[in-house]
């Protein structure tokens, strides 16, 4: 076997050991409730799938368990579910139905899994166009194994498959751009429509894009009718599946808030969130950052040009325009891990394998290797913490409710209008207390509780029967003297 064979031999194995590793790792507490971090959007997510195994799969009606007016400021009497297009949701609701021994939790987060190994492959395919084996390794080693995406590469949520169809969208449209094969393109027009559907963050994409076919193009991109028929496949989907949607305005919450609804874009405590907490702390655990900057400020490599660093620039964009959904929700920052993971990688063989006379070998060496310890054991300090269960009462009030109550009943589960513990009951219903008559007036049938606060202690004087632990309390709502 010659030296070339034995290269790629060796490549091909450490791929494989990659691919078992991001499948392992994944696979933590695989079976915990879903009442972890960010548990309110797993379960939203997840109910939808839910309606889909008990109902059918209805693609153009999907329903959820909130039947309150907090998410879209209007009475949703059917819990209709109007945000991302629910087919992940369908792919989850078909797996469980046939194999129903597995829970429902455990097909959704297995369904993220998958196209979690999807994404680090295909981001190992876009760097072997561009970059060493070596380097396509690494970044797909890295992307495996950060301790951000071990958690939430196995969430239930549209961020994963997006961000997956996002990456096949752009590993074709570079592959058209140095082929011009239209099979290639309609691949990437196909898996960008997917994207779109699932959030339009992925428009943040264009700038790599645009970057790619101007380089190649310049301005003959103008009478490349291929980029027209391109862009509609990808848009037209998503907007009639916002035209659909828009008839039913009680199940699409209020998203307008996620630009800058707070008023926090380019305050200090902007950047503090965005670039200390989360990409500083929880993404690069501080020492992740050298390995950056070096990525970063290191000659271009020739291949890719400044493809990677417009990448990173379309995410920064991203970032910025949405400010307030980005420092509120710490998962909409999965979208930005690929550009952040490809300059780690650059940084980390320009330490350790480029020869240079920038550096003393060996202690460029040990930095690199000391960085890299510190990253990953810093990040997963913090990550650790989001796989806990930290109202565990929840997940046995909601176990007992479902146990003793009607398949059809309507329950209020006050948890300030977060749904996790109403999804633990597996009913619909309100997730939030006050105004009980008006909610029975709507067909509330039980309240479930967790909290022995003064409308808890009042509905038990007034209604019967209940069922009181030290723990939860399950009221019926059918005969109260209110």
């Amino acid at each position: 076997m010659n030296k070339y064979n034995t290269h790629i031999v060796i490549e091909y194995l450490l791929i494989s050991i990659i691919v078992l590793l991001t499948l392992y790792v994944r696979t933590y507490k695989l079976n915990s409730p879903l009442a972890d971090w960010h548990s309110w959007r797993q379960a939203d997510t997840s109910a939808v799938t839910r309606r889909f195994v008990r109902e059918g799969i209805d693609l153009l009606h999907p329903k959820y368990d909130d039947l309150s007016n907090i998410p879209s400021g209007k009475d949703n009497p059917l819990g209709l579910r109007f945000v991302e297009f629910p087919f992940v949701n369908a792919i989850t609701a078909v797996f469980s139905k046939l194999y129903p021994l597995i829970s429902l939790e455990v097909w959704g987060r297995l369904t993220s899994i998958l196209f979690s190994l999807g994404a680090t492959l295909t981001l190992y395919f876009i760097m072997k166009i561009y970059a060493t084996r070596i380097v396509a390794v690494a970044t797909a080693l890295i992307f495996a194994l950060l301790p951000f995406n071990i958690y939430y590469h196995r969430t239930i949520l549209p961020e994963v498959p997006m961000l997956f169809f996002s990456l096949v969208a752009f590993y074709y449209f570079l592959r058209w751009s140095e082929t011009e094969k239209q099979g290639e393109l309609i691949i990437s027009a196909v898996a960008g429509a997917a994207a779109l559907l699932l959030k339009p963050f992925v428009i943040f994409m264009v700038f790599p894009m645009l970057y790619q076919v101007w380089r190649k193009w310049d301005l003959g991109i103008l009478r490349k009718k291929e980029l027209y028929w391109y862009f509609a496949i990808v848009v037209i989907p998503f907007l009639l599946w916002r035209l659909w949607a828009a008839q039913y305005p009680q199940g699409i919450p209020a998203n307008a808030w996620l630009l800058n609804g707070s008023g926090i874009r380019f305050r200090p405590a902007f950047f503090r969130w965005i670039f200390a907490e989360r990409i500083g702390k929880l993404i690069l655990g501080y020492w992740g950052l050298i390995p950056l900057a070096i990525g970063f400020i290191r000659k271009p490599l020739n291949k890719a040009g400044w493809l990677f660093h417009w990448w990173l620039f379309g995410m920064g964009a991203y970032l910025i325009i949405f400010a307030t959904g980005n420092v509120t929700h710490d998962y909409y920052q999965i979208f930005i891990i690929p550009p952040i993971v490809i300059f780690t990688a650059l940084g980390l063989d320009f330490l350790i394998i480029t020869k240079t006379q920038l550096f003393q070998r060996t202690l460029a060496i040990l930095l690199a290797v000391t960085a890299v310890i510190f990253w990953f054991g810093f990040s997963w300090f913090y990550i650790r913490d989001f796989f806990n269960i930290n109202h565990p009462e929840i997940v046995e009030a909601g176990e007992m409710a479902d146990a003793i109550l009607p398949s059809d009943a309507k329950v209020v589960a006050p948890y300030l209008g977060d749904t996790a513990f109403l999804y633990q009951t597996k009913r619909q219903g309100w997730p939030i207390g006050g105004q009980i008559k008006d909610k029975i007036e709507k067909g509330a049938t039980d309240y479930v509780t967790v909290n022995f606060d003064e409308e808890t202690n009042f509905l038990l004087s007034r209604c019967k029967p209940a069922i009181k632990t030290d723990r939860y309390v399950i009221i019926s709502l059918r005969n109260c003297s209110l």
